[in-house]
């Protein structure tokens, strides 16, 4: 069986689509053939291919260009998008006291703010399969804009709360277009290391976020936090406007797919239904001479290919895409795997601040500053991580015939397995027993490292295990992460107030070792459990 979704193309078809683009060739034997041409649907054959966008003799350097450019861009995006969930933390107090709000009127902008953004890229991944990556990027960072200006300028705290959902709806594009973007324009064997440098930009926004924050209000006001996210995003909608490619093929996309099949499916039925009633109307008349008419009525049946297809919202329907990608066991067993590690370092970031204020008395810009550890730990594991995942992935596919599949890319998290769980506890006890600053700095740099070199291996799979739909895949992720740290969140400070932090992470520590068994099911069932995934969803397809 195939290990990823096709589709076919006629001889004609496969000439007209292969005049326009850029490929390695194909036996002649082929083409000339009358049977169909089976292709991945990732490589189908597209005009202005964002893997080789130059045919000149710089076509190597200015393909990188372009690519480098949309990394570096979306990077950008992402990294606005993971500062806004937590730079207000520092202007908590001028919040509350200006604004007459309480604790809990805070920690609601922030756990609904974490809410949003997790869930409504889902809406934006459906509209990009309408409308394409570009036009997403550019209306989610104008809401983005919007929203932020709006909460600069509030005198309640309601208009606050929900100004800061409007900001989080527009700063989630990013987190379901960014990976499947870098899916548009790099090659499967590419794109660990490309998500591990994308995914550090909003790594680095939680640790950034504090210092920035705090630096703003202390020199300025709390409004200041708000107009420096105003600015920052209207410097990366420049960006998209005039320096982004659009990088979305519909065809590549198996939703257009399935849309085309179906209109293609009606127009034969169609003309197979108008053939039909011509023959019999023929009989009835009694007619049995052969006319130039009736040899036009009876002509074989051809239906016209269907060049362009319009899609609707009703064609991108997001909820029946994000049930098939859940109904998938491989699926859902790595997203709550993704889910609850997103879910960790958004809790470690949140309880460490109050820790560190709490029982180290440090300021906002001095807790910025020993949570930037953390984030250049995350960093660190996010392109090293990513990095040995294309290399174990690289090996794997040497070792297997030249032959790879996208459960080997979760292989190269074996090696951080061991270190993490040890690594929690260690956090949990340095902290508990307030130990000096330097154990705390070296412990938060491990847990960040550890965590996200597994976490960019898991988000790598879901775009690779998910071809033709790793936008909706994507959207889906975010959707656990945005729920799994709401709920973190909400329970992590109680839980902190009531075991301390050594009770909470030994928890978390316990969780880690759930994690990384979920992790290796998926690394030795998942292929079996995909490759029967795929084939029912094809018969179902195939009944309609």
């Amino acid at each position: 069986m195939s290990e990823s979704q096709s589709t076919e193309l006629s001889p004609i078809e496969f000439r007209n689509v292969e005049s326009h683009t850029d490929t390695q060739p194909h036996s002649p034997s082929s083409i000339s053939s009358n049977e169909p041409i089976k292709l991945d649907i990732e490589h189908t054959m597209v005009e202005d291919d964002p893997r080789l966008w130059s045919n000149t003799k710089k076509a190597r350097t200015d393909r990188t260009q372009l690519q480098t450019a949309v990394l570096f861009i979306i990077s950008g995006a992402a990294m606005f998008a993971g500062l806004a969930a937590n730079i207000q933390n520092p202007a908590n107090a001028q919040i509350e006291q200006q604004l007459h709000a309480s604790s809990g009127d805070i920690s609601l902008s922030l756990s609904l703010f974490i809410l949003v953004q997790g869930n409504f890229p889902i809406i934006w991944s459906a509209i990009g399969e309408i409308k394409g990556r570009k036009l997403v990027y550019l209306l989610s960072t104008a809401l983005f804009m919007i929203g932020s200006a709006i909460v600069a300028v509030s005198r309640t705290i309601g208009l606050v709360i929900g100004m800061r959902m409007v900001q989080a709806s527009g700063s989630s594009a990013v987190f379901a277009m960014g990976a499947a973007t870098l899916a548009d324009i790099y090659e499967p064997h590419q794109r660990g290391t490309m998500m591990g440098v994308y995914y550090s930009a909003p790594l680095l926004g939680p640790s950034l976020g504090p210092i920035f924050g705090g630096a703003l209000t202390q020199g300025f006001s709390w409004r200041a936090v708000f107009w420096f996210l105003v600015i920052w995003a209207g410097i990366i909608f420049s960006a998209f406007l005039f320096l982004f490619k659009d990088t979305f093929r519909k065809e590549r996309s198996v939703t257009y797919q399935n849309v085309l099949n179906s209109r293609l499916g009606e127009q034969q039925s169609l003309e197979a239904k108008d053939e039909s009633q011509n023959i019999s109307k023929s009989k009835v008349d009694g007619e049995n001479k052969t006319t130039s008419k009736d040899i036009e009525a009876q002509r074989p049946v051809i239906p016209s290919v269907i060049k362009d297809v319009k899609l609707s919202m009703a064609d991108v329907n997001p909820f029946p895409a994000y049930l098939s990608i859940v109904s998938r066991k491989n699926n859902l067993v790595i997203l709550i795997a993704s889910g609850l590690t997103f879910a960790f370092s958004f809790s470690i970031t949140y309880t460490s601040a109050r820790t560190l204020s709490m029982y180290y008395g440090y300021d906002a810009l001095k807790t910025g500053l020993v949570l930037l550890v953390y984030g250049v730990g995350s960093v660190a594991g996010s392109i090293s991580g990513g990095r040995w995942s294309d290399r174990t992935l690289a090996r794997l596919k040497a070792e297997n015939g030249g032959t790879s599949f996208p459960e080997m890319r979760l292989e190269s998290t074996k090696i951080a397995m061991l270190w993490l769980p040890l690594s929690v506890i260690g956090y949990a006890w340095v902290c508990q027993e307030q130990v000096n600053i330097a154990a705390v700095c070296v412990m938060l740099f491990l847990n960040g490292f550890l965590s996200i070199w597994m976490y960019s291996s898991t988000l790598a799979y879901i775009v690779d295990a998910n071809i033709g739909c790793s936008s909706m895949a994507v959207a889906t992720n975010s959707s656990f992460r945005g729920l799994f740290a709401f709920i973190a969140a909400e329970i992590a400070v109680p839980l902190q107030d009531t075991i301390g932090d050594g009770g909470l992470y030994t928890i978390w520590a316990g969780l880690m070792v759930v994690i990384e068994c979920m992790i290796l099911l998926v690394l030795y069932k998942g292929r079996k459990w995909r490759e029967a995934s795929i084939e029912r969803e094809k018969q179902t397809l195939d009944k309609v």
